[in-house]
C-alpha cells in the first residue's frame, strides 16, 4: 500500500519546507506537528531527514489517517496518527503529554486524497454525489447546504469564500433549480454555475464553477474558523526557538496567515517609550520574505503547487499572557 500510497500525492514545496524546520528538528528527539496529515508526504520527508525527529500527525478524514498509518508504520512510535480537526491541536498535544513542540507544518486546503476521489464530490471534473465533507462522518454536506441556506446566504458563502463575481447571480440560480429538483449532483452544479456566468466569462479565470466548488468547501468544513483558532494554539505551543511552516492555496487563508505572524513579530508598544514592556516585545520572528512561491519547473511537475503561498516564522519569546490561548503552554 505504502508505494502506491505515495504516488497519489506530491508534496509542495517539500524541500523548501524541510530546509525552514531543519534548524528546529536537527535537535534530538524534536517533535513536529503536521497539523495536515494527509497521505503523510510531508511526514515521511521529516522523518527520513531528521533521524531522532518524532512527528505528530492530525487530521479529521479517518481515509487518511488509515493510510498514512499505514505508508508510515515501518517508522515505529516515531509517528503518531490522530484523528482530529487541527483546531484541536492544543488538546492533542495535552492529550500526548506535551506541552510544546519543535515545530509545526500546515499544508492547508483540500488534500489529494480527496480531490482524487470523485465520490467525495471536491471535483467539479468528475460528476458525483455533493458531499466535500473532509470526515465524512460530520457535519452538513454541500447539497444540504445548497439546500437549506437562503438566497441571501448562498451569495455570501460564493462571494465571501469563493470571491466569486457573480455569486448573486449563481444563488438565484440555485434557489430556482432547487425549487423543482433536488441539487445532489456536481454535474448539477457545474451546469448551473455555467448558465448563470456570462458567456464573456466563461473563458477567463479558470474552470467557470472553480470558485463555487471552493467556497462550498470552504463552508462545509469551516476552514477558514478553523484555521483563525488553529494558528495561535499552534504558535503558543511551540518552543522558543521553534518554527511554524504554513502553507496556503488562496488569498483569504494566506491573509489570515500573514496576519498572524505579523503581529507576532511586530511590538505591540506605543511608539516613543523609553523602553519597551516585555509583554509588548515581537514573540515571532519572519523567516520568509512576503510568501514563497513554487518555481515554474515544480509548477510544471505538480501544477497543484501553482497557487501556493507558503510563510514561516520562528519561535523567539514567549506568547505575552494576554495573547495566550485557553489552554497554552507558555
Amino acid at each position: 500500500m505504502e508505494p502506491q500510497t505515495a504516488a497519489r500525492h506530491t508534496p509542495v514545496l517539500l524541500d523548501r519546507c524541510l530546509d525552514l524546520l531543519a534548524p528546529a528538528l536537527e535537535r534530538d528527539g524534536a517533535v513536529l506537528v503536521d497539523a495536515t496529515l494527509g497521505l503523510g508526504g510531508h511526514t515521511e520527508a521529516v522523518l527520513r531527514r531528521f533521524a531522532t525527529a518524532r512527528v505528530v500527525g492530525i487530521d479529521r478524514d479517518p481515509q487518511a489517517v488509515a493510510l498514512a498509518t499505514d505508508r508510515l508504520v515501518g517508522y515505529g512510535d516515531r509517528f503518531t496518527a490522530v484523528r482530529a480537526v487541527y483546531d484541536e491541536i492544543a488538546a492533542v498535544l495535552t492529550g500526548l503529554g506535551l506541552d510544546t513542540v519543535d515545530g509545526v507544518l500546515m499544508d492547508l486546503g483540500v488534500s489529494s486524497l480527496q480531490l482524487d476521489e470523485p465520490e467525495r464530490g471536491f471535483s467539479y471534473a468528475h460528476d458525483a454525489p455533493l458531499d466535500m465533507r473532509m470526515d465524512p462522518d460530520d457535519g452538513l454536506t454541500a447539497a444540504q447546504v445548497l439546500a437549506t441556506y437562503d438566497e441571501a446566504a448562498l451569495a455570501r458563502v460564493l462571494k465571501e469564500y469563493g470571491e466569486e463575481r457573480f455569486a448573486r447571480r449563481i444563488a438565484a440560480r440555485i434557489v430556482a433549480a432547487r425549487a423543482t429538483t433536488p441539487l445532489a449532483r456536481t454535474a448539477q452544479l457545474v451546469d448551473l454555475v455555467r448558465a448563470a456566468v456570462p458567456a464573456a466569462a466563461r473563458h477567463t479565470g479558470g474552470h467557470p464553477a472553480k470558485r463555487t466548488f471552493q467556497a462550498l468547501r470552504i463552508e462545509v468544513n469551516g476552514e477558514l474558523a478553523t484555521l483563525a483558532r488553529a494558528l495561535p494554539q499552534a504558535v503558543d505551543r511551540l518552543a522558543v526557538t521553534g518554527r511554524i511552516v504554513v502553507e496556503s492555496y488562496h488569498s483569504l487563508e494566506d491573509r489570515m496567515v500573514k496576519r498572524t505572524f505579523a503581529a507576532g513579530a511586530t511590538s505591540s508598544a506605543p511608539r516613543g517609550l523609553p523602553v519597551e514592556p516585555a509583554d509588548a516585545a515581537p514573540y515571532l520572528r519572519l523567516l520568509t520574505h512576503g510568501a514563497d512561491r513554487a518555481d515554474a519547473a515544480e509548477v510544471a511537475r505538480n501544477p497543484r503547487s501553482a497557487s501556493v503561498r507558503l510563510r514561516a516564522a520562528e519561535r523567539i519569546a514567549p506568547t505575552p499572557a494576554r495573547l495566550r490561548p485557553r489552554g497554552g503552554a507558555s
